[in-house]
């Protein structure tokens, strides 16, 4: 028989009584590169076809996914999902922006898109190069809620 510890117990938490607000999050992620591979997903010549629409699409499906993957996050009807996926130096840079309106904040949602979406990018490209990284997953901004907006100070 185990001691239990409620107060230690995981448990997800009862919004109920909060607020129902628009919230959103934006989150971005690196996924490192050469310039040539970089190049071969920007020019769709890839074998497996164009990564960064596949990327795109897979992010959108993750941030919908989140409640299932992520065992205390709240199941969260999503109003939008939009994953950007830029050309940078040393990669993609990936980046997703999330909306709802309910009584917690879609910053998980945000975070699961452009890990995803990252990991996906490397699968595109992990025949053509081995040195792939997906790197930097972080949260830029969030607001709504009684927290309201807060940005990421170091950009």
């Amino acid at each position: 028989m185990t001691d239990r510890h409620p107060e230690s117990e995981a448990r997800m938490v009862d919004v109920t009584a909060k607020e129902v607000t628009v919230r959103e999050a934006t989150a971005g992620a690196l996924v490192r590169m050469s310039s040539t591979t970089r190049d071969l997903v920007l020019e769709r010549k890839l074998e497996k076809g164009n990564a960064l629409e596949v990327a795109r699409i897979a992010g959108i499906m993750a941030a919908k996914k989140t409640a299932e993957l992520i065992p205390l996050c709240h199941p969260l009807p999503l109003g939008a999902v939009d994953v950007t996926l830029e050309p940078v130096g040393d990669g993609i840079e990936v980046i997703a922006r999330v909306r709802t309106t309910e009584r917690t904040g879609v910053e998980m949602e945000a975070l699961t898109a452009v890990a995803v979406a990252g990991l996906t990018i490397y699968d595109m490209v992990k025949g053509t190069e081995r040195r792939v990284e997906v790197t930097d997953i972080r949260l830029l901004r969030k607001s709504g809620g009684r927290s309201g907006l807060w940005v990421r100070p170091d950009g």
